[in-house]
Order: C-alpha cells, then sequence, then structure tokens
C-alpha cells in the first residue's frame, strides 16, 4: 500500500472511527484501525462489535493494501503533524506503516487486515431515505430518556419503526418516555420495527455532519444489524435482541384537566435552579399551577427544598386552561426533557397529582415526553 492525502482529512476520519475502537476487548485487534485502499481514496473502519464505523478520505492511492494499526498510537502521531501531505507506505512482510509528513517521519507495527471482522455492505437497493439534520433532532429527543443500565436491555435500545410515510422512535427508562414521529420522502412498503441501542444512535448523531444531506437506512440480510450509509460515512449497529420493547401506548394519558404553556427557556432555567436543592431528595420538585383570577394572573410555581441546604422557590408567568394543581416531579428529567423539546413554549398537561405528566413542544405534534409523578408529603 501506498497512499497519499492531507493530514486535516485524515485527523478528522480517525476522529470520526475511532469512536468505535473497542478499549476493553481480549483482541488485540479490535483496539486497531483498519487502513485500506477503496474506491480511489483511503478507507478508515474500526469496530467494537456493538458499533461499527467506515469513513473515507480523500487519497491518491498509487498501490493498493490492508493493515490495521493501533488506533491511539495513529491518532496521536497523525493529530500532531504539521497540515502537509501526509505519505503512508506499508511493508506487507512485517505489517509495519510508515508515515512521512514534510520533515516527520514514524513507524507503527500493525496487526495483518484478515483479523479485522468483515463487515456486510450497504443495500443500495432496498434502503429508507431521512434528511440527516432530522435523524439527529429525533435521536436527540428520545436517546436521554432510555435506560443505562443492562438489567433490562430492551430499555436500553431505542424503539424504531418503518411504516408508510412514518418513522416513530420511542424510549423509556420505566419512569419518563419520549416519542418522536416524522414523515419519510418516501413509502416503505413492508414495516420495519427493531430496537437500537441508544449509546450506538448518539455516536451516529456525533458523527453525522451538515456536509451529509441525507442518511439511507437499510437492513442486511441474515444479519441483526442496522447500517446507516452517509456515502463517505458508514455506521453498522447491532440491534438489541431482547425483546419485544414495551407496548408504550397505553402510558400515554389521553385525559387532561389542565394545560398549561410555559416559556421554555424560562422553566428550563427555574427547573435548574430548584435542582440545586432537589437532588437531595431524589431530585423532587413541587410544580403548582395556579389559573389566576381577575386579580391575580395565571402563573406556576416551581420550589424545591433541602432539610440540610435550604431551599428556593421561583414563579413563572403561564396560560393555564383548567384547575389548580400541585403535583411533584423529578426535576433532573424535567430539564432533559426541556433541553431538547426546540420550541420557545412548552405546554404541561396534567391530570391529578398522581397521574403522569404530558409534555409537548407548542406548536409541534410530532414530539411527546411523559414524565411519571413523584410523591411528597403534606
Amino acid at each position: 500500500m501506498k497512499v497519499t492525502c492531507l493530514q486535516e482529512n485524515f485527523a478528522k476520519g480517525l476522529s470520526i472511527v475511532g469512536r468505535a475502537v473497542a478499549t476493553r476487548s481480549p483482541y488485540p485487534v479490535l483496539a486497531n484501525i483498519l487502513l485500506t485502499s477503496d474506491r480511489g481514496a483511503l478507507k478508515l473502519a474500526a469496530t467494537d462489535f456493538e458499533t461499527s464505523i467506515m469513513c473515507w478520505v480523500s487519497a491518491k492511492v498509487e498501490e493498493e493494501g490492508a493493515i490495521t494499526i493501533p488506533a491511539r498510537t495513529l491518532s496521536d502521531l497523525v493529530n500532531n503533524l504539521p497540515p502537509e501531505q501526509v505519505i503512508l507506505s506499508l511493508d506487507d512482510k512485517t505489517h509495519t506503516m510508515h508515515i512521512a509528513c514534510y520533515r516527520t517521519e514514524a513507524t507503527i507495527k500493525g496487526i495483518d487486515y484478515q483479523e479485522f471482522p468483515l463487515m456486510p455492505e450497504a443495500d443500495k437497493e432496498n434502503r429508507i431515505k431521512i434528511e440527516t439534520a432530522l435523524l439527529k433532532e429525533m435521536i436527540g429527543q428520545v436517546t436521554f430518556a432510555a435506560a443505562t443500565d443492562d438489567t433490562r436491555p430492551t430499555l436500553t435500545g431505542i424503539s424504531t419503526r418503518f411504516a408508510g410515510d412514518t418513522i416513530t422512535m420511542a424510549a423509556t427508562d420505566g419512569f419518563r418516555l419520549s416519542v418522536r414521529t416524522a414523515k419519510l420522502p418516501q413509502i416503505v412498503e413492508k414495516p420495519v420495527e427493531v430496537i437500537i441501542p441508544a449509546k450506538s444512535l448518539n455516536e451516529l448523531a456525533r458523527v453525522a455532519g451538515p456536509e451529509q444531506e441525507y442518511v439511507y437506512i437499510s437492513f442486511p440480510e441474515g444479519r441483526n444489524q442496522v447500517i446507516f450509509d452517509m456515502e463517505s460515512i458508514v455506521v453498522i449497529i447491532n440491534l438489541v435482541a431482547d425483546g419485544p420493547f414495551p407496548d408504550y401506548s397505553a402510558v400515554v394519558p389521553k385525559k387532561r384537566k389542565t394545560r398549561t404553556v410555559l416559556n421554555t427557556a424560562e422553566f428550563a432555567k427555574a427547573c435548574k435552579m430548584a435542582d440545586i436543592f432537589a437532588r437531595e431528595a431524589s431530585h423532587t420538585a413541587r410544580v403548582r399551577i395556579e389559573p389566576g383570577d381577575e386579580i391575580t394572573p395565571s402563573h406556576t410555581t416551581i420550589t424545591a427544598s433541602s432539610t440540610e441546604t435550604g431551599g428556593n422557590m421561583a414563579q413563572l408567568d403561564a396560560i393555564v386552561d383548567g384547575d389548580a394543581i400541585e403535583i411533584a416531579f423529578n426535576v433532573k428529567y424535567m430539564t432533559d426533557v426541556l433541553n431538547v423539546v426546540g420550541t420557545p413554549q412548552v405546554a404541561i398537561e396534567t391530570l391529578s397529582p398522581m397521574d403522569p405528566g404530558v409534555i409537548r413542544p407548542v406548536g409541534n405534534d410530532n414530539f411527546t415526553h411523559v414524565i411519571m409523578p413523584m410523591h411528597f408529603g403534606r
């Protein structure tokens, strides 16, 4: 192999695939990045057996070849090279890569590329198209609600359904539920429903940049995987096999007694301040909603207290339709959803202090968040 590329492009490619390098594995090759000539470019790949990332870097290929190189050593070296052309030359017999850039030269010993796991090809015929920016927004609005422990593996994943011209993503950890729907630019003739690990979807969102306008989604036959193809970047994710995902439709309340509209940024700031005192009480804060009268305008009050540190109260202007209510929420969870609502105003729909609350962006019916109430003494 003999390949020439720009240091800037090489470093960016390494940072992208580096997110899939295994940190703890009995297989030394999984700590390596695969370098190979492909499509007249330099192809980089890494995998931890859960998530695999491939990236193509513009390059001049003089000789074909492939090798795997220790990820940390290669990345540290390339990041410190000057912004010049990098020449990669491989000695096939010793599996040693020679790297030259301006006045710098280095050699790194690698492992035969044949020990690196094979990766499936994206299906160019049967694939689902979605805007990259939209998919990233959807991921951000659901993954935070997924479980982070492995006691129930299914809940660490995102239920993802493609049916007709609609994609639906949902996540729950048993205390909250996020559901996001969106329209697809084409019809999916055969409905598909899978569970994708939230952690892997977050990695996908991180590597998908604005230069990738669309993501093409396919499911390789006979493999429990999903492929996200962005032309110059491909992410392959192993699906969660422990299923099925809980039927979350029954969790979303069908009735409400009170609908409260608040400024999203003001509400998020009040919740963040409340959590300073609420974190010592399982993040419990009280939300008092008052519809107001001829003298007192409608408002919402958020209070939190701690026997050791004190307490605080914040009153916010609100538009209230319905009865007065006081309900307790995990204010950290409330902050999490307010950070991803994406609209200037947010609505809280409540039924009683014992029933879940529903959070919806005002002016956007595609996102629904359900949060369970907390119990508090009088």
